[in-house]
């Protein structure tokens, strides 16, 4: 019996996870002859006439692909936490961006050693997957099911890029942001910095996408006049979404903000 007990902790733990992501309902969304694959939580006792919070959260580079599965594997039980369902009900978007793609335009430059030789350029228009999420969003928002003065928005690594492209191709649209261990172009700031309340993430120790990335967004945000709070891991890696998703704190703070205005 001590030798199979682990056994069964092992599977109800499985059984336990299958049950949370089968919460998110399969979607598809389409535009022309382009296809969005994504997931989406509904609160309990969903009233389709009343209006919720929305949250979109972009999955990093690992979980890329089209089963539609793989982009729930980091924070999407975040939100299926049943006292999280209760004291905030909202409704939850975990879009999954193409293998082929990238939710941000992002360039290799050798000159930006300090940021790991990457940057990120803003002559180029949406990529396929971002602006079919954005595209999405619309879509949802003119439905009159979303309280359009809580739209939140996250991402970890690729989609913490993703998270930082998309404040500054859609300003005004969100009521708050949390990017994790990702990046952007910090001359977009000024574009919806200002009073914009953002939380950052980031393991101090991140080979993949290094530190200074999101040191360079804090700084250009806090010159925008944002509400800034970063918390920075020490001797973390790239993976500081573990950290972040264990802050008590965010998702209190997430659902606090409001939007006083909305520009769609």
């Amino acid at each position: 019996m001590q030798k199979l007990l682990p056994i069964i902790i092992g599977l109800f733990a499985v059984q336990t996870a299958l049950a949370q992501t089968e919460l998110y309902e399969k979607r598809i969304y389409t535009h022309g002859k382009d296809t969005l694959r994504y997931r989406v939580l509904f609160p309990e006792g969903y009233d389709a006439s009343q209006k919720y919070p929305l949250v979109l959260f972009l999955h990093g580079a690992g979980e890329r692909g089209n089963n539609n599965e793989d982009q729930l594997k980091h924070g999407s039980k975040l939100f299926t936490n049943a006292e999280v369902r209760k004291k905030y009900p909202a409704i939850v978007l975990f879009p999954q961006c193409g293998r082929d793609d990238f939710w941000a335009r992002v360039a290799r430059n050798p000159e930006k050693d300090s940021l790991g030789g990457i940057e990120f350029p803003t002559t180029e228009p949406m990529g396929k997957a971002l602006n079919l999420v954005s595209l999405l969003l619309d879509s949802l928002v003119t439905t009159q099911k979303v309280d359009l003065r809580k739209v939140y928005i996250g991402g970890l690594s690729m989609g913490g890029m993703g998270t930082f492209e998309m404040l500054w191709r859609k300003p005004g649209f969100f009521a708050a942001a949390f990017p994790i261990c990702g990046g952007g172009n910090p001359e977009t700031a000024k574009l919806y910095g200002r009073k914009f309340p953002i939380w950052i993430f980031h393991g101090g120790s991140d080979p993949v996408v290094r530190v200074s990335n999101s040191r360079i967004m804090v700084k250009a945000l806090e010159a925008a006049r944002a509400k800034v709070k970063y918390t920075e891991y020490p001797g973390v890696g790239h993976n500081s979404w573990d950290n972040a998703f264990a802050e008590p704190d965010l998702i209190p703070w997430l659902f606090k903000q409001q939007a006083k205005r909305k520009k769609l």
